[in-house]
């Protein structure tokens, strides 16, 4: 079993930055696959980005390639998302979720989750 916690969410002007963090606990959270969703008003979750557990690999989604990073630091449990050139279609509550398996982009492949975090891009 393993815990997740967001925070680091906030308002911020479009074209500016924040970073997210996932505070993880519970048995070997070192060894989770982590990713990052969002979710509008109105819409269906969507993929934003995935970490294997050692952080070698990748996975973004189109809308973000480019304009968001993600990274783990295993020592602090922790996994960021930091996002930069931020746009208003960005709003969205940021979910963190982990799995034992690989790399996933579907939120049904993820096994945990945090509560979420609101994020709010004003134009």
């Amino acid at each position: 079993q393993v815990q997740l916690v967001e925070s680091g969410g906030g308002l911020a002007q479009a074209g500016g930055s924040l970073r997210l963090s996932c505070t993880t606990s519970g048995r070997t959270a070192s060894s989770y696959t982590m990713g990052w969703f969002r979710q509008a008003p109105g819409k269906e979750r969507e993929f934003v980005a995935s970490i294997s557990y050692s952080g070698a690999s990748t996975l973004y989604s189109d809308s973000v390639k480019g304009r968001f990073t993600i990274s783990r630091d295993n020592a602090k449990n922790t996994m960021y998302l930091q996002m930069n050139n931020l746009k208003p279609e960005d709003t969205a509550v940021y979910y963190c979720a982990a799995r034992l398996s690989g790399l996933a982009v579907k939120a049904e492949s993820f096994n945990y989750w945090g509560q979420g975090t609101q994020v709010t891009v004003s134009s």
